[in-house]
């Protein structure tokens, strides 16, 4: 069994807990609110707006050993800049207040999903950060361009509202190609530890990130400049 197919396995009660959250069954059974497809958006902009920094964090840091990784890192990390913009974007485009999404505070639980992932690239094991890629591009794959097609179709948003998204869920598979290969050279025991423990923490923190999202307001745009 490839490390991949491992990592699969390991995480699949985790990945359950993620894909059992109300708010992502309900998107795609065509239940979802404005209110809260814009609560989504501000949390993806609150976890992707890291997601270079953290790459360049975790180049920085491996080992010799692994030097080897820091082209796929370079790879990836160009392709994802721009993305936390994409988001802004989105949410604009859907009515909401984009101004005010970068200053805001995230929920806790998408905060800690952050924490977490910087934590294990500082502290602990800089290769860590490809139970992240899976988690986000693997959950992308499997739910970015099917949940963007319903959110449009219930809600009559354009398509400039969607462009995250999409994007993302085209993008993502071939994210997931190249993630298979980094795995299928990875041969450390400890290296493949890290990738488990990071994936199943995060499976379990972005259940709870959409779990909490009706905890989340995001402004209409019309209604900041009625109150400004």
């Amino acid at each position: 069994m490839s490390f991949a197919e491992q990592l699969a396995t390991a995480t699949r009660a985790d990945r359950d807990y993620l894909l059992a959250a109300p708010a992502i069954a309900e998107a795609l059974a065509g239940r979802i609110t404005l209110a809260r497809y814009l609560a989504f958006l501000s949390q993806a902009f609150q976890h992707v707006r890291h997601t270079v920094p953290l790459l360049m964090a975790a180049g920085s840091r491996l080992p010799v050993r692994l030097q080897w990784l820091q082209r796929g890192m370079i790879h990836y990390l160009e392709e994802e800049v721009g993305h936390d913009e994409w988001i802004l974007a989105d949410i604009a485009a859907a009515g909401g207040d984009a101004t005010r999404i970068p200053d805001a505070l995230p929920h806790p639980a998408t905060d800690a999903l952050v924490a977490y992932v910087y934590d294990t690239v500082q502290r602990r094991n800089p290769v860590g950060i490809f139970g992240m890629v899976h988690v986000l591009e693997g959950t992308s794959v499997a739910l970015a361009l099917a949940a963007a097609d319903r959110i449009q179709a219930t809600l009559g948003l354009p398509d400039a509202a969607f462009t995250y998204l999409r994007s993302h869920g085209k993008l993502d598979q071939e994210h997931v190609l190249d993630l298979q290969g980094i795995l299928g050279k990875l041969t450390d025991p400890a290296d493949h530890a890290a990738i488990v423990q990071c994936a199943r923490v995060l499976f379990r923190l972005y259940g709870d990130m959409f779990r909490g999202l009706d905890e989340v307001v995001v402004p209409m745009a019309a209604t900041a400049r009625r109150t400004a």
